[in-house]
């Protein structure tokens, strides 16, 4: 622990020999910092650093039972396209027309403002998912999260089908040749 370390004083002269003896003490650090790391190592272990945050995701089976689907509304129903570049497609459909628009995930102006204004309007309103083949991952985590954020607890995700992807390339050609112009 400590210890007391005397030396001799072997001065010049006569009577160096009879002085005072120096005495110096030492103290050993070893035990404290064995304690120190004793902690550190039992607060790490015994810690929680991060829960880890899991959301609840209902799926149906897979059946290819049209029985057992739920009947729609047109007018309940809002269909989220999820394109390449963060691009949401987003359609309601009257009478067999889709009425089609784009946006994106900009929390101010994007595709929460289209689901806060549609759970406004529509009550029951039941939200179709599709990611497209060039969509990230991301954007589907992202669209979840959207949905609970806007409190829409009914939505779907679903395969994409060809026409909702002529649907995006339609939109896509008439973005460009409004930019040409």
């Amino acid at each position: 622990m400590s210890e007391i370390a005397s030396a001799e004083g072997g001065g010049k002269g006569k009577g160096a020999g009879k002085g005072r003896k120096k005495s110096s003490t030492r103290v050993d650090m070893t035990p404290m910092v064995d304690l120190g790391f004793l902690l550190i190592t039992f607060f790490m272990l015994t810690t929680t650093l991060s829960k880890q945050q899991i959301m609840q995701l209902n799926m149906p089976d897979k059946k290819d039972d049209k029985k057992d689907r739920p009947e729609v509304k047109e007018s309940q129903a809002l269909t989220l396209l999820l394109g390449e570049d963060d691009k949401v497609f987003w359609y309601t459909t009257k009478e067999g027309v889709p009425d089609f628009h784009e946006t994106n995930f900009n929390p101010t102006e994007g595709i929460r403002q289209v689901l806060l204004e549609k759970n406004k309007q529509v009550k029951d309103l039941v939200v179709v998912i599709k990611a497209m083949d060039k969509s990230k991952y991301i954007n589907v985590v992202d669209i979840i999260d959207e949905m609970h954020i806007t409190k829409t607890d009914r939505f779907a995700l679903v395969e994409i089908t060809k026409e909702d992807e002529t649907l995006v390339s339609k939109q896509l050609a008439s973005d460009e040749a409004g930019e040409a112009k």
